[in-house]
């Protein structure tokens, strides 16, 4: 019997902009069996640029999860070939266009007890554990290559004009870098959160914690979009999210136990059966 369920939920809000370029995905296949990948993009480049992007990053890791087994290729491996494939097919898009359309992506896959996820630009990936921030990504901005490098302070970093400009993601005019994480001890009480930077930006990490470790991932997603609304007072971003939670496994229901009686007769055999007191 499996140590704990799996539950997960998905949702995403146009905000306050006048079109959706935030796409979030949950998939499973018939060719990774147990397996769960959830993946968050988050699209740029003019308005239908930046859908055309994030729409492509949903559609190659939908095929390329149901194409490819464990047996062709290891889950980093899988990640990759996502990644480096719906990068080459945005560019080429941008050349036959004047669009720059480009995304973010953040994707996990959970299977068993082992976890494995890889992001490129600022969409994050969350890992809880009973409430407690275990990791967080690194956002591929200037701004926090600045940080990592000792040029600006975390003041300057929340104020600075370079806190938006991303260094990585896919579509970009030169290869994406794509930072990898693993966990290989899941157990109950673990929770990942995937979200845009319309979701996370009004948000501090013990906030996401307390939530996800005190509802359901439905009811957490809820509360979430609706905070993050409240806060964004009319000005928000789109914002797309995903929630995977591993609970402890509901126990099974124990069957009455039932008495039999036979009655003969010839040629058949029937019988009928009254659950014990």
């Amino acid at each position: 019997m499996s140590k704990f369920k799996v539950t997960a939920c998905i949702a995403d809000h146009v905000g306050d902009r006048p079109d959706q370029q935030d796409r979030v995905a949950l998939l499973t296949s018939r060719r990774h069996p147990g397996a769960l990948m959830v993946i968050v993009a988050d699209g740029m480049g003019g308005r239908t640029g930046g859908r055309m992007a994030s729409d492509q990053v949903i559609a190659t890791a939908e095929s390329l999860f149901n194409e490819l087994s464990e047996k062709d290729i290891s889950l980093r491996e899988l990640l990759e070939q996502i990644a480096a494939e719906a990068h080459t097919v945005i560019r080429l898009t941008a050349l036959a266009s004047d669009k720059e359309p480009h995304s973010t992506i953040v994707a996990l896959i959970v299977k068993k007890d082992y976890a494995i996820w890889g992001h490129a630009g600022d969409s994050r990936l969350y890992f809880f554990r009973a409430g407690k921030l275990v990791h967080r990504t690194q956002d591929h901005t200037y701004a926090a290559k600045l940080l990592a490098e000792g040029k600006i302070s975390d003041a300057e970093l929340a104020v600075g004009r370079y806190r938006n400009v991303l260094v990585s993601a896919l579509g970009i005019n030169r290869k994406p870098q794509l930072t990898f994480g693993e966990a290989s001890d899941l157990r109950v009480g673990d929770a990942f959160l995937l979200a845009s930077d319309g979701l996370w930006a009004y948000f501090e990490d013990h906030e996401l914690g307390s939530l996800l470790h005190s509802l359901p991932p439905r009811e957490a997603s809820e509360h979430l979009v609706r905070i993050a609304r409240e806060r964004a007072q009319g000005r928000g971003d789109n914002l797309a999210l995903a929630i995977v939670k591993l609970e402890a496994p509901e126990p099974r229901r124990r069957l009455p136990s039932a008495t039999l009686w036979f009655k003969e007769e010839p040629g058949s055999r029937t019988g009928t059966s009254r659950p014990n007191a």
